[in-house]
């Protein structure tokens, strides 16, 4: 795993390949990078975003973005064992606390009086439904600016109906995954 593009390009990563957590593959992150980038569907920039990875894993795409410019990124994971190779990826960068801050608890940061945010990236583990509720309270304390967007990774099969709570501009499948992209409006 390495990132794409940006300050760090060509920088590996570490990550962890285990039942409750695997990686976004490089193919797949550089897909949703070249969407976000020069997609007239998607219409957000990354440089100077603020930007909410939830189940954020080892890092790679709010790492990914710190790399291309974003502002700040706040990283939300809970399984230890991804947080320790997540602090361990960005020590490796040598980054000031400015750009990130890493959480365990997404309802947590809900409730606190923090930023709107321009980029939400969700990847749930394929068997969890949690993060449709995360979308509605997202929305309903409004948590995000007015051209926001939304990346949600699930499984090919996956049947969430999402429409309630986003507006869906594009949805790409990968193998067994498939990338949702769409924003609150």
């Amino acid at each position: 795993m390495r990132i794409i593009s940006g300050l760090y390009k060509g920088k590996k990563l570490l990550f962890i390949n285990n039942k409750t957590t695997r990686p976004l593959r490089d193919m797949v992150k550089e897909s949703i990078f070249n969407i976000i980038e020069h997609s007239k569907i998607v219409k957000i920039n990354i440089k100077n975003a603020k930007v909410l990875d939830l189940y954020s894993g080892t890092g790679s795409f709010g790492i990914e973005c710190i790399s291309r410019g974003a502002d700040r990124v706040t990283f939300v994971e809970k399984d230890s064992i991804a947080l320790k190779v997540l602090n361990k990826n960005l020590n490796s960068l040598q980054l000031k606390r400015d750009y990130y801050e890493i959480k365990n608890d997404v309802y947590t940061i809900l409730n606190k009086n923090i930023d709107q945010n321009d980029i939400f990236f969700f990847d749930p583990p394929f068997s969890s439904e949690e993060y449709i509720q995360i979308i509605s309270e997202i929305k309903k304390n409004n948590k995000f600016r007015k051209n926001n967007l939304f990346i949600i990774h699930r499984e090919n099969k996956n049947t969430d109906s999402l429409e309630e709570f986003i507006s869906i501009h594009l949805t790409k499948k990968y193998g067994r995954s498939k990338i949702v992209f769409g924003s609150i409006v």
